[in-house]
């Protein structure tokens, strides 16, 4: 894309990413550290954490990895486990099996345990409940997504059919000690949301989550075993308590990016619910440059390919010619692990001619986002926002340079 405004808000976005820097959040806190831990990744920005943590660590037990395969890298001497998101899979099952062997082997030596954790692990880490399948899990998965439902409510669900999530992890730790240094990638920066809370207390109860799969009218939709699940009483468990830190935020990286700017206005109330709600938030700003953090939420009806970050982008252009806003103006909108969606794109950046772009191709935007097809519609515009894996995950970024 060339636009007066596209260099500017590109590099604002790579500074928020920037300010999300996994390696050298993970070396200031283990400045002095001196357990010989085993370590445990998990996340999109895992291997980036462990890289850190091994560099500064005198010494190790043992390591292991748990990331997408986008981010995945071999690394001599450490397990490093490449298995699906957002969709569980079989390597995240073998996954979630080396990582308690590994804590009950912590356990029982009573060595310290160190936790690096980041977005994603939710389903980079499915290790299901007695009774349900994997194929079972994959299944809940995929209605969640379709149902867009918000990462809180998600994981809280999701917690229900764990054996690791919402502090399941700890109870394998026991009686060893437990660190977490957790990479933030929620809104609010609520731990036991990010990857569901490895080393937290639980978001909520199973009579919660029964009530949330009610409300977003997908109770029928789930397996007949989870079902189940959720209708008995709740565990009641003790858990050791970890120490947690919280090493890196979507607002520490929307922070970074208002200083880059001389003039701008941060929105620190995160863009978050139903995409096209948060577009119309994001089009009633007015002249000048605004800044957007948060994580939106897509309700799937069609067949089409995109996320949140590109059909969040394309309805802000629909809603600017509605609006008729004065050119020049350019929306950048993008995830800050550089994957939005099931596709290789991190977001996308429209301008006052991307629908004509669109329309002198034939091609109607609205058409293309009723079909959930923001992807090929923004690629027809030469609009998609392309980084690569970054190797970290604070959720989502916005700007927006209006004239």
């Amino acid at each position: 894309m060339r636009h007066k405004y596209y260099n500017q808000a590109l590099k604002a976005f790579l500074i928020g990413i920037n300010a999300a820097d996994p390696v050298s959040a993970v070396r200031q806190e283990l400045i002095g550290y001196d357990e010989v831990p085993t370590v445990i990744a998990v996340g999109k920005a895992a291997v980036k954490m462990t890289i850190s943590a091994v560099d500064v660590l005198r010494d190790y037990a043992e390591v292991i990895v748990v990331t997408n395969p986008e981010n995945a890298i071999e690394m001599p001497g450490i397990k490093v486990f490449a298995a699906a998101h957002p969709i569980p899979d079989q390597i995240g099952l073998l996954a979630s099996e080396a990582v308690v062997a590994a804590l009950q082997r912590a356990s029982k030596a009573c060595r310290p345990i160190l936790c690096l954790i980041s977005g994603g692990g939710s389903a980079l880490l499915p290790a299901p409940r007695d009774g349900i399948s994997l194929d079972e899990k994959i299944e809940l998965n995929s209605v969640l997504l379709s149902a867009g439902a918000e990462i809180k409510t998600m994981n809280l669900i999701r917690q229900q059919v764990s054996l690791l999530k919402g502090g399941g992890l700890l109870q394998y730790a026991a009686p060893s000690s437990v660190s977490g240094l957790i990479l933030s990638d929620v809104v609010e920066d609520d731990l036991r949301v990010v990857s569901s809370g490895l080393t937290t207390s639980p978001i909520g109860s199973r009579e919660e989550a029964r009530l949330a799969l009610k409300r977003l009218g997908i109770w029928d939709r789930i397996p007949e075993s989870i079902q189940a699940l959720m209708q008995r009483s709740d565990l009641v468990l003790e858990f050791p308590k970890a120490k947690n830190t919280l090493i890196g935020s979507n607002k520490l990286s929307l922070e970074a990016m208002s200083a880059y700017f001389e003039r701008s206005r941060a929105h620190y109330t995160p863009l978050v619910g139903d995409v096209a709600v948060a577009a119309k938030r994001v089009a009633s700003s007015g002249p000048g440059i605004h800044l957007f953090g948060g994580e939106t939420t897509v309700k799937i009806n069609g067949t089409g390919k995109g996320g949140r970050n590109q059909e969040l982008a394309l309805r802000v252009a629909l809603l600017a010619r509605e609006q008729a806003w004065r050119a020049p103006w350019l929306y950048l909108q993008g995830g800050t692990d550089g994957r939005d969606g099931p596709t290789d794109a991190a977001g996308g950046v429209v301008c006052e001619t991307t629908l004509n772009t669109l329309e002198s191709k034939g091609i109607n935007p609205e058409v293309m986002l009723s079909n959930n097809d923001s992807y090929n519609a923004l690629k027809a515009a030469n609009a998609l926002l392309i980084t690569g894996p970054t190797g970290t995950n604070v959720a989502d970024l916005g700007i927006l340079i209006k004239g």
